[in-house]
């Protein structure tokens, strides 16, 4: 057993119990007779990768079967070792498990048309509601992969790269796993876009660089400041991810100005409690002036689709706007982790009432994961690829926004949503009847692109019994546009 392994079992003992750690040691050595021999292309041990994505896993905490699956995920395809043998060994959950990793990792999801290309994502979508922790560890193995993408022929680096572009680290961001989308993008947009990584890089450097010593100073002031009030806190500072920042820059609005990028150094103060977060507020708005118009955004009182919480506000401080997040450690926890976090949050809690059921299985949250059945339903009714193809990547995996409704009801729709898509999201009846639109108390047109935070109210004609055909032009739900479909082939 390897000295790497050792540190991995102790990490695991912390939150398994004595028979799961006995199940993954065992894992461990029958991976390691199944690839004795084998090599990387980078010229190391094989064993080093299912070692390295096991790693990933047990920082996410996810539960046994995971963390074996992690380790088993390519006895199969590169180890030699049959089902069958592998279901003899460890059951038929571990199997299974395995099984799926194996398929989605012969699921080439570029340099195929789109036909085959649409195919693949169907398969990977029915696999994926089946178990969801089969995505995770393919999650966890698609990161570690990326780290030797330079080994590779250029036309696959480029080919993976453009794949975790388009479909892991979108997937990464449903599952509200913010950190472990913003490390893909940024460790894929080197083979994805080379030149605009290079010159974004040489953009930047100066900024950051300045940034990062303004944050240092800025973070020592808040840090004893909190302590004058008691509150014993964690003050981290976070560079923009590159990628995002790469993304950001080239929307209308900020027209590759960097100026206009207001978070692109922030500051994060992780505290104990709610109570906190807001006394942190408070202090933080004493010791530097707000920006009025950006504001703060009370996640916490109102929290993200996804689950997301943490209290959001922009200073101005030292000749420069800076973002400041005011988070508890729980919620730090689940906004890096996401899924994973709520899984093992959860465990814990069942834990206490010696619930059976949480300890065998994996929990996740099913109002965070009724886009997931959703997919599931959309390539059931969907027959062609184009239209599939359009709807994963116009809706469900694309970025997301939030938005109101007058009562404070609070809806989760793609980027680029109109006030139809929220009407339809809200109700049928609601989307069939619409005729206006206001936004903020401000009448738009009903092709208005909704952004974030936005309070919406329809305004209904009760004589109108059918949407119009030209909404199809500029709606962006799946929802919505099956509902006008419909209509326009029943007429």
């Amino acid at each position: 057993m390897t000295e790497r392994f050792k540190n991995l079992l102790n990490k695991i003992k912390v939150y398994q119990s004595i028979e799961n750690v006995t199940l993954i040691e065992k894992a461990f050595v029958f991976a390691q007779k199944a690839h004795e021999g084998q090599k990387r292309i980078n010229g190391k041990d094989f064993i080093v990768h299912p070692l390295g994505v096991a790693e990933i896993l047990v920082s996410w905490h996810l539960d046994a079967g995971s963390i074996m699956a992690g380790l088993l995920h390519d006895v199969v395809e590169d180890g030699g070792v049959t089902l069958e043998r592998l279901g003899k060994e460890f059951g038929k959950d571990i199997t299974q498990l395995v099984n799926g990793v194996t398929k989605i990792g012969e699921i080439k999801l570029r340099g195929t048309d789109d036909d085959i290309f649409v195919e693949n994502l169907r398969k990977m979508i029915v696999v994926m509601a089946h178990d969801l922790r089969v995505i995770l560890v393919k999650l966890a193995d698609r990161y570690h992969n990326l780290k030797t993408l330079y080994v590779l022929p250029l036309e696959k680096q480029k080919r993976i790269a453009k794949e975790t572009l388009e479909v892991y680290a979108p997937l990464a961001e449903r599952l509200g796993m913010g950190e472990i989308k913003g490390q893909l993008e940024d460790m894929a947009f080197p083979y994805a876009e080379p030149e605009k990584y290079k010159h974004l890089k040489k953009q930047t450097a100066s900024y950051y660089k300045q940034a990062s010593e303004d944050i240092k100073d800025f973070k020592r002031e808040v840090l004893k400041n909190l302590v004058t009030k008691g509150i014993k806190a964690q003050v981290n500072g976070r560079q923009k991810h590159l990628y995002s920042l790469f993304k950001k820059l080239y929307r209308p609005k900020v027209n590759k100005d960097i100026n206009k990028i207001y978070d692109l150094m922030a500051l994060r103060i992780i505290v104990n409690t709610i109570e906190e977060c807001y006394i942190a507020l408070g202090l933080i708005h004493n010791l530097y002036k707000p920006v009025p118009s950006v504001g703060v955004r009370d996640f916490i009182a109102q929290p993200k689709p996804n689950g997301y919480q943490s209290i959001h506000t922009n200073v101005f401080a030292r000749g420069r706007i800076i973002e400041i997040q005011i988070r508890t450690r729980k919620m730090h926890e689940e906004a890096e982790n996401g899924i994973a976090a709520h899984w093992y949050y959860a465990q814990q809690k069942m834990k206490k009432v010696d619930n059976p059921q949480i300890k065998v299985g994996f929990f996740a949250p099913t109002e965070k994961m009724s886009w997931v059945n959703e997919l599931v339903q959309w390539q059931k009714e969907i027959v062609g690829s184009k239209e599939f193809l359009d709807s994963l990547k116009f809706d469900a995996l694309n970025h997301r926004i939030f938005v109101f409704s007058p009562k404070g009801d609070v809806y989760d729709l793609p980027a680029d949503a109109t006030p139809v898509d929220f009407a339809y999201a809200v109700h049928s009846d609601l989307g069939d009847q619409c005729a206006g639109a206001k936004v903020d108390g401000r009448m738009v047109g009903l092709d208005f692109k909704l952004k974030s935070g936005q309070v919406v109210e329809i305004l209904t004609d009760k004589n109108k019994k059918k949407p119009s055909t030209d909404w199809l032009n500029f709606v962006m739900t799946q929802q919505a546009r099956r509902k006008i479909a419909k209509h326009i082939h029943s007429s």
